[in-house]
């Protein structure tokens, strides 16, 4: 069921499966990334309805959701605890007490917020693609360009252009159709909350304290030709972060759960269900 509620002071747009037969399930949250909904999640739901009730909603900034109110000088910034606060919000007005919680790539950097802020209300946690270093200088200038582009009403270009590179290339035949529903439901964007969503990500802190030891078992799915987190990123993880699980699915890149869905599925059921 869809639906709109209010979480942290805004309005929500917000996906359950608590009607469709998964109301006694253990209740896993999907967390989409920049420039995508909670459409993004539409096949990944399917697939595990199933095993969990699914709640996921549009981040603050995308698709039908409001962006954080504006400050005392006027600007709108998405920042990561304002949006840990609404997934929080959302888990109250869905009568959730602890679930598990999964962010896709800037859904991920939401996750580990959360986890900061609101531990006992994780069970597991799940980054898909995702890690939990700040900007880089070089990112942060890119940011600021994009910010730009945006106010320059060029965002549906800048989402035609960036979308297509989360994919290996070898799987964009295979998710021509994805691409093209994701670009066409950046539509559904304010820009102005996108740009409240960059400046989230611009000035986001550092969370390796979350990722060194996590709260609750955590585990990481990544792929091997994702040009976002390459694997030479992922065995630093592995290095500093040992608490950590690693799940790598082969040939995908930064969207193995849409490039290679089953096997995605797979390690998410195995670890959130483990004792």
């Amino acid at each position: 069921m869809e639906f709109f509620t209010i979480a942290n002071g805004i309005s929500v747009h917000v996906w359950d499966t608590r009607d469709e037969g998964s109301a006694d399930k253990p209740c896993l949250v999907l967390l989409h990334g920049y420039l995508e909904t909670m459409y993004i999640f539409n096949e990944l739901v399917d697939a595990l309805k199933d095993s969990f009730r699914v709640i996921t909603l549009d981040l603050p900034g995308h698709g039908l959701t409001d962006s954080a109110p504006a400050g005392a000088d006027g600007q709108r910034v998405n920042s990561l605890a304002f949006q840990a606060q609404v997934v929080a919000g959302v888990l109250d007005k869905c009568g959730v007490a602890k679930a598990v919680i999964a962010g896709h790539s800037m859904g991920g950097y939401v996750t580990l917020r959360f986890l900061h802020d609101f531990p006992e209300r994780a069970e597991r946690a799940i980054l898909l693609h995702s890690h939990p270093y700040p900007d880089a200088p070089e990112k942060a200038t890119d940011r600021a360009r994009e910010k730009t582009l945006i106010a320059e009403g060029k965002l549906q270009a800048l989402a035609a252009l960036s979308i297509p590179k989360m994919y290996h290339e070898e799987n964009l035949r295979d998710c021509d159709e994805k691409i093209r529903e994701t670009v066409e439901l950046c539509e559904t964007h304010d820009p102005e909350g996108i740009i409240a969503a960059i400046e989230g990500l611009r000035t986001r802190p550092d969370q390796q304290d979350v990722m060194a030891h996590p709260p609750v078992p955590l585990m990481l799915v990544h792929g091997d030709y994702d040009a976002f987190l390459p694997l030479e990123k992922v065995a630093e993880m592995k290095e500093a972060f040992p608490e950590v699980t690693y799940a790598l699915i082969p040939e995908t890149g930064h969207n193995s759960f849409i490039e290679r869905r089953a096997a995605c599925v797979e390690e998410i059921l195995r670890f959130a269900r483990r004792s």
